[in-house]
């Protein structure tokens, strides 16, 4: 029984999105123009479920890149409603048009010169002929099976705002390094945190000169345990005296020297072993697009240069499974 009124319900609220889609017109590109130039905030406004649909658009606006915030109507007619000002676009919801809280917003909207987006089922309510751009989100029916509650209206409601999120996102030419100004915390935090908080730095790094012997070659990776040592040659003093990333050994390296010239391995040097012009990454890119890197070469680590191609660090990928990157 649950679980045929399951599928009653994911049928009913299929069957809203599939008319929402259906009925997508300009009025939508019209919508996403207006946010898009809008100088203020989007402020959002709704009652009751409309209201909690209203409080995560809000907030999936402001992670992409489009300032906004969430009104609640009844507190702005104590007070709050001087968080509207001129300049702001105001997003309602509400799907009957008739919810009393909003309309007795208008006659301030309107002194502002705010335009008004409304997203409603009621086409011809008060609300709906306030509003500059009408977004139609009826559906033919709710998924409650006494049709009062609001499901598939919200549902219908809360596709079509993160429509207009991503289609703004879109717009901004918003990219993985704006998002991830955004995100600073939490587990997609540390999926986009930079090489350079990530990477090992200073002693930490495995490095090694082109004259350095093997067996201190070996020491040097043994000793720093990441399976690979970086091979510099030396700059111009005025350039501080840091090594100019040349090579790279790894184990998988020294692997194949051992079979190939195992008994002369230990009287050669760094620069005659190394791997020359090893793939490399600079410290502002993303840990994932180091990750994508590791992934597409088969490889366990990047070292980290900068413009002149001095070593600056080293990232491996446990440093990235750390991170909960997978």
């Amino acid at each position: 029984m649950s679980l045929e009124t399951a599928r009653k319900v994911l049928k009913a609220e299929l069957e809203a999105l599939e008319g929402l889609l259906e009925r997508l017109d300009p009025r939508f590109e019209q919508a996403v123009e207006l946010i898009f130039a809008c100088q203020g905030r989007v402020v959002i406004t709704g009652m009751g479920k409309s209201g909690i649909i209203g409080q995560k658009i809000a907030a999936t606006f402001a992670s992409t890149g489009t300032p906004a915030f969430f009104l609640h109507p009844a507190e702005a007619a104590h007070g709050d409603l001087g968080m509207l000002v001129k300049g702001d676009v105001l997003l309602a919801l509400s799907y009957g048009g008739e919810t009393e809280e909003i309309v007795n917003l208008l006659p301030t909207v309107k002194r502002l010169g705010v335009p008004m987006i409304l997203l409603t089922g009621g086409a011809r309510s008060t609300l709906a002929q306030a509003a500059d751009i009408v977004l139609d989100v009826s559906v033919p029916r709710e998924a409650c099976s006494l049709n009062l509650a609001p499901t598939a209206s919200t549902t219908a409601m809360l596709a079509l705002g993160d429509a207009l999120a991503i289609a703004l996102l879109e717009r901004r030419g918003f990219k993985e390094e704006d998002f991830a100004a955004l995100h600073p915390a939490g587990r997609l935090g540390k999926k986009l945190q930079r090489v350079e908080h990530l990477m090992h730095k200073g002693e930490n790094i495995p490095k090694v000169h082109v004259s350095t012997p093997m067996p201190d070659v070996i020491y040097e990776m043994s000793k720093k345990g990441l399976g690979m040592t970086s091979v510099v040659e030396d700059v111009h003093p005025a350039a501080g005296g840091a090594g100019r990333l040349v090579g790279i050994i790894t184990d998988g390296d020294l692997r194949r020297l051992m079979q190939r010239r195992k008994k002369e391995l230990l009287d050669l040097t760094a620069g005659e072993c190394m791997t020359k012009n090893p793939i490399t990454i600079a410290k502002t890119e993303l840990a994932t697009t180091a990750l994508r890197i590791m992934e597409e070469r088969k490889i366990t680590s990047i070292l980290v240069v900068d413009a002149e191609h001095r070593i600056e660090g080293v990232i491996h990928i446990h440093d990235l499974w750390t991170t909960q990157l997978f």
